[in-house]
């Protein structure tokens, strides 16, 4: 194997081996998700107190684990860490605007969703259509017809593979998706619960309990270690992975939450709800930062950009609004 180029990820925070083997050029990647921020000078490390992660020894630790890494990439692979934890520093308190609306379908919009890099989205609508749109112009690039009824949900291609058949909730699924390693799948579901799966055998590991209405919609954030649902009694719910508690309740809408989702970096929340408004929350605190407004009717769809600094709304109004 001859290792090619090494090449950055963001969110969540890692590194992408480029490889050649027999003839193929292959990937794979050094998941980072430990990874502190660099830190400034500031009192704590005045006191001897300092939080970011040792760059040398974590280099060490990679060249060990990882044959492609040898001693002459030392250097490199370090500059790519402290770019990670210089990007991890930057300040998330980003406060949005209304930059565009759309008049999207000619009916109520269902879903709406970013590719990776934010440079275009897709909807869908009751009027059976998904369009695909420039994100930084407003443009309609593509009409997708076919559907014989209303499209209610819609992605860009997800790279790793199918969703099993789980049986186990009682009612109707609104939501289900992988977490970032695949190793478990997410469910929400009319019966008021959230599932947890293990992805290898398909039996449920844990059951989430505490909204008092149908849950609309489940996430997990870009690492895998916090769970937020959105539910028909007006809140949200913030839990860890790990030890499946409730972290905190999200409150402060005035009708259903239909969307949830979290900002790449993990540290805030969008929801989107029937009250037309869609709000910012920390995601460890549940205080809600922002709240944005401007819909007519019932937001439906909502999404941050892979950098978390665009938000997109769709809404029941027939418009799409891109908020940075």
């Amino acid at each position: 194997m001859k290792l090619k180029s090494l090449l950055l990820r963001y969110y969540p925070p890692g590194i992408m081996l480029e490889y050649e083997k027999s003839g193929e050029l292959k990937t794979k990647s050094i998941d980072l998700l430990e990874l502190s921020p660099r830190c400034k000078f500031d009192m704590k490390m005045f006191l001897g107190v300092n939080f970011s992660t040792d760059v040398s020894a974590l280099v060490e630790e990679i060249k060990r684990a990882e044959p492609l890494i040898t001693a002459s990439r030392t250097e490199q692979v370090s500059l790519l860490v402290q770019r990670l934890q210089e990007k991890l520093r930057e300040n998330s308190n980003h406060s949005f605007y209304l930059f565009k609306v759309l008049r999207a379908h000619i009916l109520p919009l269902t879903n709406v969703a970013l590719n990776k890099s934010g440079s275009c989205f897709i909807t869908g609508s009751y009027d059976r259509t998904c369009k695909l749109w420039d994100t930084a112009s407003g443009e309609e690039l593509h009409t997708l017809e076919g559907h014989r009824n209303v499209v209610y949900a819609i992605a860009f291609n997800n790279p790793y593979g199918k969703v099993f058949t789980l049986i186990g909730h009682c009612a109707e699924i609104s939501s289900a998706l992988f977490s970032w390693d695949c190793s478990l799948i997410l469910t929400g579901s009319m019966d008021k619960t959230c599932m947890l799966w293990d992805a290898t055998s398909g039996k449920c590991v844990a059951t989430l309990t505490g909204h008092d209405d149908e849950i609309l919609d489940s996430c997990f954030d870009y690492t895998g270690k916090l769970i937020a649902t959105a539910s028909a009694d007006g809140t949200a719910r913030v839990y860890c992975a790990a030890t499946r508690k409730c972290i905190t309740k999200l409150e402060g809408h005035e009708g259903e939450i239909s969307k949830i989702s979290f900002n790449p970096q993990g540290n805030r929340l969008l929801t989107g709800s029937s009250d037309k408004t869609a709000r910012i929350w920390d995601a460890q605190t549940g205080q809600c930062l922002q709240v944005l407004e401007g819909h007519t009717d019932e937001i439906f769809s909502c999404a941050f950009n892979y950098k978390g600094n665009i938000v997109i709304t769709g809404s029941k109004d027939n418009t799409c609004r891109i908020w940075r």
